[in-house]
């Protein structure tokens, strides 16, 4: 029986529930509604105009009401009188298919009926930089191999612990922290969980870091390549797939050479087949594809792939076998839908299985060194352009995902990148003004 919100209003001292609804381009939109309200609420739904955010709709549309999903509720542990509260989009009294979440329940709702449970863990990386976006918030780390950088972490302590008392406040059981690759960046790890909860969780990360870095006076960014010289922010996703109990792990073969079992190569097959499809998910932003196809950084390296291969414990791949029974997609990245990369992972992998898809060769070299050498590797898209039009051509991923989802996504990230096309550069100016 779903949970009563004016009751936890009572018992926990709530002013105001954040009725939150994530749309097609991962912007997350909310209603402040008073627990005074929120019956009703809870009943009917907070009222949206579709077309205000990045749904495919028109103004014609009539309202759309986003139901609070009582399950999903966080108290702000950083302001503790508002809630926020995941929400799932109606209209007409009918489920908005195209909206991210509902999308995502689909597919964990078709992995149920498969007796599957996938459990999905994520590594969101961000940089704190300044409030105007010019530079990082920290002008000491300068290193030229910044990663686990000791004192640059420690300088962005307040802000980093504060972040993490919260997870452990909210019994997500986060296990570290560290600075990354880039300077300015920083990365910090939870526990796993079923892939639903692990969408709301990263959803609501996203959240709680862009606000304590408000707090203390930063701004905090997951664009995938914010500098051009400097490691982009990637959101990896490792993934296990268990029965209905959640508790044998389908993936794992202790007999087997990676620890991975004929359905777990079948799943990590389906993400090799539909990888170009599947990046337009992934890397959803014309900014994401200055990450994947990148020269080397600073640092040495881009720490992302630019093609198709899988292997071992070897972060120069797509994909990774870091231990048994699981893997780790190493292609998405932070401006990522929270919600569509976990539904868009669990489309594939589902196929996968269903088609007994075979991932290929496993490569063990260092692609970016030796990758050359490998003649038959698919590329990567090299820009949102092409991710959409393999996106587009991908009848199975589509139809997974939903066909109203699909036409949707296509139809507005083509406005997206038509609008990028459209408008003039520095670049331009710089090699065409004297033709």
């Amino acid at each position: 029986m779903s949970q009563d919100l004016a009751s936890l209003a009572k018992e926990r001292g709530i002013r105001y529930f954040m009725i939150s609804f994530t749309d097609l381009f991962g912007g997350q939109r909310a209603k402040l509604v008073p627990a005074a309200a929120i019956s009703d609420m809870q009943k009917e739904g907070a009222g949206f105009a579709g077309f205000a955010t990045w749904l495919d709709m028109t103004p014609a549309h009539p309202d759309m009401f986003a139901m609070p999903d009582a399950s999903a509720v966080v108290q702000l542990p950083w302001r503790k009188e508002v809630a926020w509260v995941a929400a799932d989009c109606v209209m007409d009294e009918k489920p908005v298919t195209q909206a991210p979440r509902l999308v995502l329940k689909n597919l964990v709702g078709e992995a149920a009926k498969q007796g599957l449970r996938v459990k999905t863990g994520v590594e969101a990386e961000f940089f704190l930089i300044e409030p105007d976006g010019a530079a990082i918030s920290d002008p000491k780390d300068n290193a030229s191999k910044p990663c686990y950088d000791q004192q640059a972490l420690m300088r962005r302590y307040d802000v980093i612990s504060e972040i993490c008392d919260y997870m452990l406040e909210l019994g997500w059981q986060p296990y570290q922290n560290d600075h990354e690759d880039a300077n300015g960046q920083f990365e910090m790890n939870w526990n796993f969980a079923d892939a639903l909860v692990t969408a709301d969780r990263h959803s609501f990360f996203k959240f709680m870091v862009r606000s304590v870095a408000e707090k203390h006076g930063l701004r905090a960014t997951f664009m995938p390549k914010p500098f051009p010289n400097l490691t982009g922010s990637g959101c990896h996703v490792h993934v296990s797939v268990w029965d209905e109990a959640g508790k044998s792990n389908k993936f794992l073969d202790e007999a087997d050479e990676m620890g991975l079992s004929k359905q777990g190569y079948n799943f990590l097959g389906g993400i090799m087949k539909h990888a170009e499809g599947l990046a337009a998910i992934t890397n959803p932003t014309v900014n994401s594809y200055k990450r994947i196809n990148a020269p080397r950084t600073l640092s040495g390296a881009t720490w992302s792939p630019n093609t198709v291969t899988w292997t071992g414990n070897n972060r120069t791949h797509m994909v990774r076998v870091p231990g048994k029974g699981r893997f780790e997609l190493r292609l998405a990245d932070g401006s990522a839908n929270p919600y569509l990369l976990q539904a868009a992972i669990i489309a594939v992998g589902l196929e996968g299985i269903a088609s007994k898809a075979d991932p290929g060769k496993r490569l063990d070299i260092d692609m970016y060194e030796l990758g050359h050498t490998v003649k038959d590797a698919p590329r990567l898209p090299l820009n949102l352009l092409d991710a959409l039009r393999a996106f587009d051509k991908d009848e199975s991923l589509k139809g997974a995902l939903g066909k109203d989802f699909a036409q949707a996504y296509i139809n507005l990230k083509n406005q997206e990148w038509n609008s990028y096309a459209s408008h003039f550069t520095q670049w331009e100016r710089d090699n065409t003004l004297d033709i």
